[in-house]
């Protein structure tokens, strides 16, 4: 690995010096997943997932507990095995090589710190534990293990063990580590996850900016949809061991293509609708909406709590009694009971909206229609 001069300050942490030796990383790598099942008995984790991830992008795996996210991530990493499918780097067949062969860095949740090691000896470990043909010396071993230290926003603590330390800065140790080795592949298992809500925000900004540099193919485990849509250049979105949908952040939210993923990706209010030759009916109140191509039957309407507009006449529009109101910040949230149907939305009105209480009209600026299965 070569290296190449830039400059960085350290504004969390004793400077070691003014300036580190930034490492200049290898060209990143294309991933493939082909037809990957993977099954435990009659138990299936993941079923027939195929992914192709882009060299230098950094890839989230979202879904619910069970989904099958993390037995895909283990299967890249080389810890798991699949029952059937392929996995290649680059074209090369990877699941014909050993853990130690496929070079791919991990960062685990609970951050798997050596802890009589100090911050440096976590750093320095895996190239030292090379093979001796491949090792380089201890001098350099030490530099660059104090680069990433640095680079990571730690340096003047190379000589804390893991216990002197905060959990943001031990799980940043936990990604110099894994950088240390000249990853091909950098693999998060929920980084953050055992971090409170104020370091995560921290570390999800810094997490980009590391990216940015070190331009590693990065592929991320989370339930958490907020810190995927924040973080990743696209997401992938797992369900039951099958991939959902795969797409940008902004596709994610903006297309969802199920109910599924309508209700899984941030907030959103469900009506049972009818259609019928191609006009959209809340019980008998016609509504002024367009289903789409959605057939003639039972459906549901699906929208997003900012996604409405108040209207002042409920022709064509979702009528509604205000049943409960709060403060947000800079909005207010309003539960409507749907005139007579037994249902409740909620929507988001500006703070200073007047008229809390009473029947209110409502109209959708974006919404979804699905069919429901008979």
């Amino acid at each position: 690995m070569t290296f190449q001069q830039s400059h960085a300050a350290d504004n969390n942490a004793p400077s070691r010096r003014s300036s580190r030796t930034t490492p200049k990383w290898d060209k990143p790598i294309n991933v493939t997943v082909e037809n990957v099942v993977k099954s435990y008995g009659k138990t299936f984790a993941i079923k027939d997932v195929s992914l192709d991830i882009r060299a230098g992008e950094l890839l989230a795996l979202l879904g619910p507990s069970g989904s099958g996210k993390t037995t895909l991530l283990r299967i890249l990493a080389g810890l798991d095995q699949p029952t059937y499918g392929r996995v290649t780097f680059d074209g090369e067949n990877a699941l014909g090589l050993p853990v130690q062969k496929r070079n791919v860095g991990l960062v685990f949740q609970n951050y798997a710190l050596f802890r009589h090691m100090t911050v440096l000896g976590n750093v320095a470990f895996g190239p030292k534990v090379r093979p001796r043909d491949q090792r380089p010396s201890e001098k350099e071993i030490r530099k660059r293990a104090l680069d990433l230290i640095d680079l990571v926003q730690l340096g003047g603590l190379e000589n804390r063990y893991p216990t002197q330390l905060s959990g943001g800065q031990r799980q940043r140790v936990a990604f110099a580590r894994a950088l240390a080795i000249e990853p091909r592949l950098l693999l998060l298992d929920e980084p953050f996850g055992a971090l409170d809500a104020q370091v995560r925000k921290e570390l999800r900004r810094w997490l980009i900016e590391i990216h940015r540099e070190t331009g590693h193919t990065t592929v991320f485990v989370t339930h958490d949809q907020e810190e995927a849509l924040e973080l990743a250049d696209r997401i992938v979105v797992m369900r039951d061991g099958r991939i959902e949908q795969v797409g940008t952040p902004d596709e994610i939210y903006d297309e969802p293509n199920s109910p599924f993923m309508f209700s899984f990706i941030g907030e959103s209010s469900a009506l049972p609708v009818r259609v019928d030759q191609g006009k959209l009916w809340l019980d008998q109140h016609p509504l002024d909406l367009a289903p789409g191509n959605v057939p003639n039957g039972p459906a549901r309407l699906f929208l997003r709590p900012h996604d409405v507009e108040l209207v002042n006449d409920t022709r064509g529009a979702i009528p509604g009694v205000v049943s409960f109101l709060r403060r947000q910040g800079g909005t207010r949230r309003l539960d409507l009971e749907i005139n007579g149907y037994g249902d409740r939305i909620e929507i988001e009105v500006p703070a200073n909206f007047s008229h809390l209480s009473g029947q209110v009209a409502i109209r959708p600026r974006r919404f979804r229609v699905y069919p429901v299965a008979v």
